[in-house]
């Protein structure tokens, strides 16, 4: 019978990251465990003790230790794959503007001041073109105010 004590010792011939993985599903103590770690187990049938072992070993370092885990490890043939930690922005788009424009300036009062700019080129060409030359003294003074 394939009991807890069982696949303890049945890890042990595998190796210690086995018997790691054997551990931490035991630490669980539920019945789908114990099935998860006769699963790992029953690998063995399929695939070299040592690649089972490595296979365990990425599991554990990838921060899960489940049957699911480390049957598609060993179904990808990714367990000898050394684990490349990603440095940098792993290829992520540049934030092009800096971090003042991407957490202190204000979209919206950029807009108004895009409006604004606008609206006043609209207001000097309708001075500009006015018919009669009176009315120009009068409206500087106002957009001055």
């Amino acid at each position: 019978m394939r009991t807890p004590a069982w696949c303890r010792a049945t890890a042990q011939e595998v190796g210690p990251a086995c018997v790691e993985v054997i551990a931490a599903l035991g630490e669980r103590g539920v019945m789908s465990s114990l099935r998860q770690a006769q699963g790992i187990l029953g690998l063995r049938d399929r695939h070299d003790p040592a690649r089972l072992e490595a296979a365990c070993r990425k599991a554990l370092t990838a921060g899960d230790p489940s049957y699911r885990t480390i049957k598609g490890i060993l179904t990808l043939g990714i367990e000898d794959d050394a684990q490349v930690r990603a440095t940098g922005d792993a290829g992520a788009a540049a934030f092009l503007h800096g971090p003042e424009q991407l957490f202190g300036a204000d979209p919206a009062a950029e807009h108004r001041q895009a409006a604004d700019d606008t609206l006043s080129m609209r207001a000097v060409d309708a001075v500009l073109t006015m018919p009669s030359g009176d009315a120009l003294p009068a409206m500087v003074t106002k957009a001055a105010r």
